[in-house]
């Protein structure tokens, strides 16, 4: 049993350009979650206000969600290897300017939101690119579901490790050095592209324009009512409960008297539960309900925001946090798998892009609100209501999530192009 259950899990290792993006991505998250932590404390440390909290995490997704829909048109129409290249690139420029300007002392917050904004935009590229490679780098259809699910782990991992880390450098070097290890994270990326072994399709000339291609990923989403309230789900917990992260400084230096390393602690026991939710996911027998899955990983994430928000002893709260990172993560990435296993190849990026389209609209908006609103009420009080109300969603959306199309899964006229391989195909 025991051996079933690790071929599984780790059955996407099989193809050799999986594995080589797996490791490259693993170093770049690492250093990305090294410099997000950085960012934030630096941010909460120079105005010791929740709401600049929310405004920073705005800054940065919300161009995520103004231009990842195009993003994804552009994975769909052109090399998704070369955008990412490209995205790696420009992420590198972006940290290490980050770095100049704190190690020369001439940081401040108006440099910081405008460099969030310039990731904002990378990322809106750079992530339907990415996301949508893992289908290619797979070889075997059967490892999609363990390939996802590793890559959600990797993410997981390093964000239990790299706020760890960048609390312990914050402290001993400063947030300069966090910057610059980012910096060459990025590399890892690029070099494991480099060593794929890429077939290359040559592609069609492109007829259709930018808009008519993303209205057509939008028109068959609605075509498919149990994959459209997927994502309808996912954009209202991403407004009103996952934004919960933003209020993590507030607990580390006013609730928990900390420091950076403190913050770092918090970050690092969410994404301990974070893993552990990826690699359970990995491991699910083929046929499991992924919607019961979304499900109950709502509830999971709910429960533990209520069990956190008025918890003061530091290592029960540590528990919690773990249980709300499980919850978080195992539901976003449940929404990923039901939607990359159940979409058309023809229009994968597409719903990919509209998927994080949801989620980027909401979180910058949400992050925004809970900043808002704890500087009223207090952030015990802001994450039990949005515990609450996480537990009213579930519970709404339960049947929803289960409606089946009435009509042709398809409208031809989103088929056009199906006949020949697709543009994107590599």
């Amino acid at each position: 049993m025991s051996k079933i259950s690790n071929i599984s899990t780790f059955q996407a290792f099989r193809s050799t350009n999986y594995t080589l993006y797996f490791f490259g991505r693993s170093v770049s998250q690492f250093g990305t979650w090294m410099q997000r932590t950085a960012v934030v404390w630096v941010i909460y440390s120079m105005t010791h206000s929740a709401f600049m909290l929310g405004l920073t995490i705005f800054a940065e997704q919300f161009p995520s969600f103004i231009f990842s829909a195009f993003g994804g048109v552009a994975a769909d129409r052109y090399n998704r290897y070369k955008i990412v290249q490209i995205t790696q690139i420009l992420s590198l420029i972006q940290a290490s300017i980050l770095a100049f300007l704190v190690m020369t002392g001439h940081q401040n917050i108006w440099s910081f939101l405008i460099l969030s904004v310039f990731l904002g935009i990378i990322n809106a590229y750079d992530v339907p690119a990415r996301q949508s490679m893992i289908n290619e780098v797979v070889e075997d259809d059967d490892d999609l579901q363990s390939a996802l699910s590793l890559s959600a782990a990797m993410a997981s991992l390093a964000k239990l490790l790299g706020p760890a880390l960048s609390g312990i450098i914050l402290q001993k070097f400063g947030a300069g050095t966090c910057f610059l290890i980012n910096a060459g994270s990025f590399a890892a990326v690029m070099a494991s592209i480099y060593f794929m072994k890429i077939k290359t399709i040559p592609k069609k000339s492109i007829k259709k324009g930018t808009f008519t291609e993303l209205a057509e990923g939008f028109k068959y989403i609605k075509q498919q009512p149990s994959i459209m309230w997927v994502i309808v789900m996912l954009c209202i917990t991403g407004l009103f409960i996952l934004p919960y992260d933003t209020l993590i400084p507030v607990y580390a230096k006013e609730i928990f008297n900390g420091d950076a390393q403190t913050f770092g602690y918090i970050s690092s026991f969410i994404g301990a539960g974070a893993v552990l939710a990826t690699v359970i996911l990995a491991s699910l027998k083929k046929g499991t309900s992924m919607r019961n899955i979304l499900i109950l990983s709502s509830i999971i994430l709910s429960i533990g925001l209520i069990c956190f928000s008025y918890t003061t002893n530091f290592y029960v709260s540590m528990f919690f946090a773990a249980v709300t990172g499980f919850g978080a993560v195992a539901q976003f990435t449940t929404c990923n798998i039901i939607v990359q296993s159940e979409v058309i190849p023809e229009m994968r990026s597409r719903a990919i892009s509209i998927l994080l389209t949801a989620i980027f609209g909401m979180l910058p908006l949400g992050s925004l609100l809970t900043g808002f609103v704890s500087e009223r009420i207090g952030a015990q009080k802001t994450l039990l209501i949005e515990g609450i109300f996480g537990i009213l969603i579930a519970l709404f959306f339960r049947n929803l999530l289960f409606k089946k199309a009435k009509a042709k899964p398809v409208d031809q006229g989103l088929l056009d192009q199906s006949e020949e391989e697709f543009i994107n195909k590599i």
